[in-house]
C-alpha cells in the first residue's frame, strides 16, 4: 500500500525522472535516506517499472498527431495476436489500445505531415492484418499530454 508521500514521490519522478535523491527528498519533505528506501521499495513492488526519456517530437520532425479508430474483420484471438505483432513493427504508431465501442482499436500516430500520415495510412495501417475499416481524427492542438515517447511495449 502506498501513502501520500509515496504518491508525491511517484508524481515527482513521473514529471522528472532524472531528479537526484537529494532534490526529490527536498520536494517531498523528507531526508535523503528514507526517500532512497521508499524509491527502492516502489521499484521492487512494481509501482515504478522503469525510467525513460521524454522525446521532443518537434525536433524529431514528427509533431503531426492523428488518432485512428480501427475496426477489425474478426476479433478471434489468433487475428488479434497477428494484428498486435504487426502494430509493434510500425514506428509511426506510438500508442495502440483495444477499446469497447464501435471500433476495436484506437491508434495514436505521429508523422511528419498530413502527406506523410496519408502515406502511412494507405500503405501501412490499412494493410495491417485483419483491418476492415479506419476512421481518422487529426489533432489541431494538443492541450495536455502524458507521454514518455517510448515505443509500445517499452514501459
Amino acid at each position: 500500500m502506498i501513502d501520500s508521500i509515496d504518491q508525491k514521490i511517484l508524481m515527482e519522478l513521473g514529471a522528472e525522472a532524472r531528479l537526484t535523491m537529494t532534490e526529490l527528498a527536498h520536494r517531498v519533505g523528507l531526508s535523503k535516506t528514507p526517500v532512497i528506501a521508499r524509491v527502492k521499495r516502489l521499484e521492487s513492488e512494481g509501482y515504478i517499472e522503469g525510467y525513460g526519456a521524454r522525446l521532443n517530437w518537434s525536433r524529431l520532425g514528427r509533431n503531426h498527431i492523428t488518432y485512428v479508430e480501427l475496426r477489425m474483420t474478426t476479433t478471434r484471438e489468433a487475428a488479434l495476436e497477428e494484428f498486435r505483432a504487426a502494430v509493434l513493427r510500425v514506428p509511426e504508431i506510438v500508442e495502440c489500445a483495444m477499446i469497447a465501442g464501435d471500433f476495436d482499436y484506437i491508434l495514436k500516430v505521429r508523422s511528419r505531415s498530413i502527406d506523410d500520415f496519408r502515406r502511412c495510412l494507405g500503405e501501412t495501417i490499412s494493410a495491417l492484418p485483419h483491418v476492415a475499416a479506419t476512421s481518422t481524427h487529426v489533432v489541431m492542438e494538443q492541450v495536455k499530454a502524458d507521454e514518455m515517447g517510448l515505443p509500445i511495449g517499452e514501459g
